[in-house]
């Protein structure tokens, strides 16, 4: 898969991740009829969140972002709809562009985060095992916590 595929993939599923979570809130809050939607809704918009943050910065490392970029396209997650945009406007910029270029045989990686990347290009099943792992031991711990709202109570 190329990355301009990944990233848009991805940001469109956090997209439509906000339209469950957003409808579950209404359920919840407007209707005031369930709150099982915000209970099902916000467990996957979650899940998604952390994949997209994941994958915009597995972009950024790749695509060589300025720093500007990067932290845009990560943050463009916390406003419901964003990520469409912006994936809109990295795309007609060009910075989608191209293919993996740490693959085997392709640059050589220069410093931890590239070689980490280059790793994970080399052995993708493993390393999508990996972090899909990991996202899911930061949801339940996430989970675990509860609401934000009680963090502090």
């Amino acid at each position: 898969m190329l990355p301009r595929t990944l990233f848009r993939t991805v940001a469109f599923a956090e997209a439509v991740t906000w339209t469950l979570l957003l409808i579950g809130l209404f359920l919840k809050y407007v209707t005031k009829t369930t709150d099982v939607g915000v209970s099902i809704a916000g467990g996957i918009h979650g899940f998604v969140f952390l994949c997209y943050a994941f994958t915009a910065a597995f972009m950024w490392i790749n695509q060589k972002w300025s720093v500007r970029i990067g932290l845009l396209a990560i943050a463009s997650a916390v406003i419901p709809y964003a990520t469409v945009p912006v994936e809109k406007s990295l795309d007609r910029r060009g910075l989608l562009a191209g293919s993996w270029r740490l693959v085997v045989g392709g640059e050589q990686p220069v410093g931890a985060l590239e070689k980490l990347q280059a790793w994970v290009l080399a052995k993708p099943f493993l390393a999508v095992g990996l972090v899909l792992a990991g996202v899911a031991a930061v949801f339940s711990f996430l989970l675990y916590m509860g609401p934000p709202d009680t963090w502090f109570s």
